[in-house]
């Protein structure tokens, strides 16, 4: 079985005013399909910046990005922002909502853009929605009105409107308490039921503890997950 996600040999290095920071030190990582990944790393430890390149928002100096056996590198502008759009789901720490529409018309938006009918938009928007648990007399809410769980989950359900292979998730339970984060944390499992392939950051180990796989990056470095202290990985994860 191919790999969702195959990054071989990944280095990022960004040029300042102050000289070379060197962010990213030779990471190699796969991804398979269906897995629920965490990646767990303290601020600072280049997890974002891992995240972005995952995403496709950012580009690595040095090595090879394979998504879905595609090579990202020989990608259009055009190309990279059709996969953004419909291969992979973004899902935030800070939710990035629009407080004044409706919780249909926040998951709606991804389509806003594309062919797909009003009427289509809305089944898709709904399928989503009903695939992250929100009841459904929540729909015509304002995101405002909601929880912070509750808002996750429409966050996820935009995610999720598209149809991805994968869904990025960066730090989906920083901004809520234990039992919201509980009730996001079961919805992304139930998500892994379903097929879908979760990459999930964070700096929490309970939380990366509900995923299939670990791995901690530390200092730009990866490291394979172990019940002691982790020893530097030698080679692809």
């Amino acid at each position: 079985m191919r790999p969702v996600i195959d990054i071989r040999h990944i280095h990022r290095i960004f040029e300042s005013e102050a000289g070379l920071a060197h962010i990213l030190h030779d990471i190699s990582l796969s991804v398979m399909p269906g897995e629920f990944l965490a990646i767990i790393g303290p601020s600072g430890s280049g997890k974002s910046t891992l995240m972005n390149i995952l995403g496709c928002l950012d580009t690595p100096t040095s090595g090879t990005y394979l998504l879905e056996g595609i090579d990202v590198a020989k990608l259009t502008d055009d190309e990279l922002a059709e996969v953004r759009a419909t291969r992979i789901g973004f899902v935030f720490q800070s939710f990035n909502l629009l407080p004044r529409m409706s919780v249909l018309d926040n998951v709606i938006l991804p389509l806003a853009y594309t062919d797909v009918p009003r009427a289509d938009r809305e089944r898709r928007a709904v399928h989503a929605l009903r695939a992250t648990g929100l009841p459904v007399d929540h729909y015509d809410h304002r995101t405002n009105e909601l929880s912070g769980g509750q808002m996750q989950r429409v966050a996820i359900a935009r995610a999720l409107v598209n149809d991805p292979a994968i869904i990025l998730a960066d730090e989906p339970t920083g901004n809520l308490d234990s039992v919201t984060g509980r009730m996001v944390l079961d919805t992304f499992h139930a998500l892994k039921r379903q097929g879908k392939t979760i990459v999930l950051i964070t700096h929490d180990a309970s939380v990366a503890a509900e995923a299939d796989r670990r791995v901690t990056i530390r200092d730009g470095r990866l490291y394979r997950e172990a019940a002691s202290a982790p020893s530097m990985r030698g080679g692809t994860l």
